[in-house]
């Protein structure tokens, strides 16, 4: 059988897209909705459809690639179901189909594999546009403790399943990252990303954990994946969630934001949940690690290589410092000169 997600080649990814589109209508056909229009979103580890519907309701439709088995889908819809518990949050939560599932099989075309789909209720908001104020990052950080604090107290099913964030994990993308290094790096700064892999899961094997450092986490908490309504941030796609350290999860989000950001974050999550006295070298040393993910994730698609590349005086920089032991989380960074 061949994989429902295949889409190496433009022509591919015509083809997947008109498959993926036949499969949505056919999910839609399981639920109970009077539905107006379905809207494409976008092409990632998901597939995902905007559905809207003759009343004020709308929904998100999801087709899951082959990557996550539906043990670990219906996993993290029980987390999802959890959080919004929680009085303090509102994420997107699943929608059960007319048979009570929440995660269906649907038939597609001969010769690939079934996908499996969901549909969420749609959480209401608009992404980021421009420079953050120090209040939005500081509500960030805020939602970030309050999510950390409730998944904390989630205890999962024996059934639970989902992916965990870590050193083997990490050894994963390097691999993947070493067949595509060269369209962006030279061998010398492919020998700084090897030296600074071996110190992070150096550093990793020493962390002990605890429920105070880790547990189940967003760990694709950028600002793609946070929407704002009336000013006040919401998490949204949960689709990457997993066990592993809350101060990964952190170092996902503040990679984008500028230093003195970056502290305003921290005190917006500190107001929730208290970090370790020491937090600041391990965080760094995560930053570092989800900084090489990010490239690790987008290397073989070459439609990312110039970004890739216009990335690397800044990336080449904060690895230098990391491997120096210089502290850099909180300076401004001065980029590197590259050949």
């Amino acid at each position: 059988m061949i994989d429902f997600f295949c889409f190496d080649t433009d022509e591919n990814r015509i083809s997947l897209l008109a498959r993926a589109r036949k499969v949505a209508l056919s999910a839609l056909l399981e639920y109970d909705l009077e539905w107006v229009s379905i809207r494409f979103v976008q092409l990632s580890d998901t597939i995902t459809y905007k559905i809207e519907t003759d009343t004020a309701e709308k929904y998100l439709l999801r087709i899951h690639s082959d990557r996550l088995s539906i043990e670990e889908i219906r996993s993290e819809l029980a987390l999802l179901q959890a959080l919004n518990k929680s009085e303090d949050l509102h994420v997107p939560e699943a929608l059960a189909s007319c048979s009570g599932a929440y995660v269906l099989e649907i038939d597609t075309e001969a010769g690939y594999r079934r996908p499996y789909v969901t549909l969420m209720r749609w959480v209401d908001g608009e992404h980021a546009s421009g420079e953050f104020s120090d209040h939005t990052v500081q509500l960030m950080g805020v939602m970030m403790g309050r999510l950390h604090k409730a998944a904390a107290n989630f205890v999962p099913t024996s059934d639970f399943v989902r992916p965990v964030w870590g050193a083997e994990s990490f050894s994963r993308q390097m691999a993947k990252l070493e067949q595509y290094y060269g369209c962006f790096l030279s061998g010398e700064a492919w020998s700084s990303y090897q030296a600074a892999a071996e110190k992070i899961i150096s550093e990793l094997a020493a962390m002990e954990r605890s429920g105070d450092n880790y547990g189940l986490i967003h760990a694709d908490l950028h600002s793609g994946n946070i929407v704002f309504n009336e000013d006040l941030p919401y998490a949204i796609d949960f689709g990457r969630c997993g066990f592993g350290y809350f101060l990964y999860d952190m170092a996902g989000s503040l990679l984008e934001l500028y230093p003195k950001h970056r502290w305003l974050f921290i005190q917006g999550y500190e107001s929730v949940r208290k970090l370790e006295t020491d937090y600041v070298k391990r965080l760094e040393c995560f930053f570092v690690m989800f900084m090489i993910e990010n490239y690790c994730h987008h290397a073989s698609d070459p439609r990312e290589t110039d970004s890739l590349i216009a990335e690397q005086p800044y990336a080449q920089a904060y690895i230098r410092d990391y491997l120096n032991d210089t502290r850099f989380l909180f300076q401004v960074i001065e980029p590197m000169e590259i050949d």
